[in-house]
């Protein structure tokens, strides 16, 4: 019994290092986002960290217009980087859960 404890533990904290390695690496997963007509484009990372915003010439005369564009292209790029950032930790995880009675609902 103490041997399963022991090694589950060391499975959770070589599941919670591989957690770390996967976010560190997701600094280096881009997301790219535009509006439909290309006059905004937005880069971020998948830990939902801004890189890059492109603004088209055409939308720095209209300053509510810029607004809705980055409101709008933002929130699309930061649902899909998270969509990426979520996906990829919950494959870790459930990669390094231990097989422990009653919590096979995680698989």
């Amino acid at each position: 019994m103490f041997g399963d404890i022991m090694g589950m533990m060391g499975k959770l904290k070589e599941t919670q290092q591989k957690v770390e390695e996967t976010k560190k690496r997701l600094d280096f997963v881009l997301i790219d986002e535009k509006s439909s007509d290309g006059l905004l484009e937005v880069t971020l990372t998948a830990n939902r960290k801004i890189k890059n915003i492109t603004v088209s010439d055409d939308l720095l005369n209209n300053k509510e217009m810029l607004e809705d564009y980055l409101v709008n292209v933002l929130n699309k790029a930061i649902e899909k980087a998270t969509n990426v950032h979520e996906a990829e930790l919950a494959a870790v995880a459930k990669e390094g859960m231990p097989n422990i009675p009653g919590m096979d609902m995680f698989k």
